[in-house]
């Protein structure tokens, strides 16, 4: 459960995210306005990393209606943590346990016939939302097989085993809003929900488009947008000035001077070109700084950036401090928004090789957390 108990103390003695709630819903409130549908907050993979449950609670109370994850287990999480909002998982294996999914009031999608079969054994009462591939190959029933899928699930909802509340599908290549498979899964949603129809099935609920079709590809809008990477301020298409909502920093934990020519870390990738002082940050890649952003990355220390040298290791990160008299314990922001100079999530998805999606769903769990309710005179939260 990802409850949250007031923090005694704003003080951390190790690395600490923390997450601006105040930019998750300007984001909502920003996607609310841009569709003329519902917005399904899609929280999966843990709120992309900033905590399903706050996140939820942010979007809902900015303009989001219905809530998505991937798993059944993900969302009985939320169920867990007392959201009551329509919460649709559609990412189960065929023997997934649909009684309990039932019973907790959670939608779920149905994306072949096995899938379908296996929900009428196990239960009755199911709100199913038929997935239909749209050009991806990846999840969602092929358009050979959509036909029978519609005429078996439109039979098992006259036999009163389950309802039929919404169609979806999901855009390959959205970031590219000119991309022609654009056009190609438009076209076959739309003969997706003309099939259905034509076999008496009439979903309340239809959805294509996720973050980026929202902003960019008006003709993708259908009765609901899923949005989720944009809530924390991800705009694959880089065409909106969406809030980021993450912070991490740590303090350092020692300062030393070297001659040059020392060498840095494992396997000395780099070397001293001159005396310099060099701190100890207590965050590697087990904390989600990827191992190949060694040699590229950087990080905010005094208001001024300084490199990160020789490899991220496991538990720690090398950064150099140049000239700057600091002193061990204070502050190095290692990403946040960028107001203050400090690297983006962007920036570090580019020194990655990588999505920002993979940076912020990787901060791993020994991260100390606390959820901010607002930018200005926050309300520190312990996660």
């Amino acid at each position: 459960m990802t409850a949250l108990a007031l923090a005694t103390s704003n003080t951390v003695a190790g690395p600490r995210l923390t997450v601006d709630l105040a930019s998750v819903a300007a984001n909502t409130r920003l996607f609310a306005r841009r569709t003329p549908g519902e917005v399904m907050a899609v929280v999966k993979a843990d709120g992309f990393g900033h905590g399903a449950a706050d996140v939820a609670r942010t979007a809902l109370a900015n303009g989001a209606s219905r809530l998505g994850v991937t798993s059944i287990d993900e969302a009985l999480a939320l169920r867990a943590d007392g959201l009551a909002a329509p919460v649709l998982s559609w990412l189960n294996v065929v023997d997934a346990d649909w009684a309990t999914a039932v019973a907790r009031d959670i939608e779920v999608a149905v994306p072949s016939r096995d899938h379908l079969d296996a929900i009428v054994r196990a239960t009755t009462g199911a709100r199913v939302h038929l997935h239909l591939d749209t050009g991806m190959a990846r999840d969602g029933a092929s358009p050979t097989e959509w036909a029978d899928l519609c005429r078996a699930a439109r039979l098992a909802e006259r036999q009163g085993r389950l309802q039929v509340v919404g169609v979806m599908g999901h855009l390959g290549c959205a970031d590219d809003p000119a991309d022609p498979c654009n056009a190609t899964g438009r076209t076959r949603f739309a003969w997706g929900l003309q099939a259905a129809r034509a076999v008496g099935l009439r979903p309340q609920h239809r959805h294509l488009a996720a973050t980026t079709a929202t902003l960019t590809d008006p003709r993708s809008h259908h009765t609901m947008s899923r949005i989720g990477a944009g809530l924390v301020g991800i705009d694959p298409s880089r065409t909106t000035a969406l809030r980021a909502a993450l912070t991490l920093t740590a303090p350092l934990v020692s300062v030393r001077t070297v001659r040059a020519g020392t060498g840095v870390g494992y396997g000395h990738t780099w070397t001293a070109p001159v005396a310099t002082r060099l701190g100890l940050l207590p965050v590697g890649y087990a904390d989600g700084l990827p191992r190949v952003a060694s040699g590229r990355a950087e990080v905010l220390v005094r208001g001024r950036r300084r490199p990160l040298v020789g490899r991220i290791s496991m538990d720690m990160a090398v950064v150099d401090l140049g000239d700057e008299p600091v002193t061990s314990g204070e502050t190095v922001t290692i990403l946040g928004p960028g107001a203050d100079g400090e690297p983006t999530v962007r920036e570090w998805a580019g020194w990655s090789d990588t999505l920002e999606h993979e940076i912020v769903t990787g901060l791993g769990a020994r991260l100390h957390r606390t959820a901010v309710a607002g930018t200005t005179a926050p309300t520190l939260r312990s996660l």
